[in-house]
């Protein structure tokens, strides 16, 4: 099974049929999680859909409980996950409307529960391959390449670049960065800003599920552009942007589908 985890601008996903809803019970919520069930046109895979920010868009980055968004997922059998991000261009080519497949991420996030592994009992629910209470998972390639080559193959059949390489800098939020702040960032060698990207990434890697972002940028970060960053301006990018990641998503789940049947 695989997921989409739908960021700001993707609050459901409109291509969904055969659609149920159904609350997760996870050690990390109270009440659970709520996830969407279905499936896309012409893909026999079943595709579950979470709202990261909740229905109605009510959760700032910082409040988001990733763990029980994934253990849920985790749960329902979801063996990939792709995940969309509205984010802030740094760099020449991640401009607003840009869409991003980053290849690499920093963390400025704190205080965000960011692991299953933290000393105490985890919870997880499979014993042999979750029996340690700390355990260390390599980042070297924090993103799946089997997931991003088939966002990259969809990219080139829907005939819409994107831009393949880049370095996601994940920052706490819910404010926007300071310039100063972004130069700091693109000394670093960030290509994008946001602020939902860890400890997303991280918790998939723990639960052994393939995890890789699709960013849309939605404005240029502070400093980058003399224009003021301005809500309007974001939500018109985010409205023409979030139908072609629509469509991006909708190719690359199809390809994942006859790949995990062949």
């Amino acid at each position: 099974m695989i997921a989409i985890i739908g960021g700001s601008g993707l609050n459901n996903l409109s291509a969904l049929e055969q659609v149920s809803e159904k609350w997760v019970d996870t050690p990390y919520s109270e009440g659970g999680v709520l996830v969407t069930q279905g499936h896309l046109p012409g893909v026999e895979l079943p595709v579950c859909f979470l709202p990261r920010h909740g229905k109605g868009h009510v959760l700032p980055p910082h409040r988001i409980n990733y763990r029980a968004n994934l253990y849920a997922l985790h749960e329902l059998g979801v063996r990939a996950v792709l995940a969309v991000n509205a984010v802030g261009g740094i760099t020449s080519a991640t401009g607003p409307g840009a869409i991003v497949i980053p290849d690499q991420v920093i963390d400025y996030t704190w205080g965000r529960e960011h692991t299953f592994f933290d000393g105490s009992d985890s919870g997880l629910s499979s014993p042999d391959k979750f029996s340690q209470t700390v355990a260390h998972v390599d980042m070297t390639n924090p993103y799946d390449e089997l997931l991003r080559t088939l966002l990259q193959d969809a990219s080139v059949n829907l005939r819409h670049p994107v831009v393949t390489q880049a370095v996601y800098g994940a920052t706490q939020g819910p404010r926007l960065e300071t310039p100063a702040e972004i130069k700091r960032l693109a000394q670093d060698g960030c290509d994008i800003v946001g602020m939902t990207g860890m400890p997303e990434a991280a918790l998939a890697r723990e639960l052994g599920m393939a995890y890789a972002s699709l960013a849309l940028s939605v404005n240029w970060a502070a400093g980058i552009s003399q224009e003021e960053i301005t809500m309007e301006a974001i939500h018109r990018v985010l409205e023409e942007g979030m139908a072609v990641i629509e469509q991006l998503l909708l190719v690359a789940v199809q390809r994942y589908s006859d790949t995990s049947n062949s």
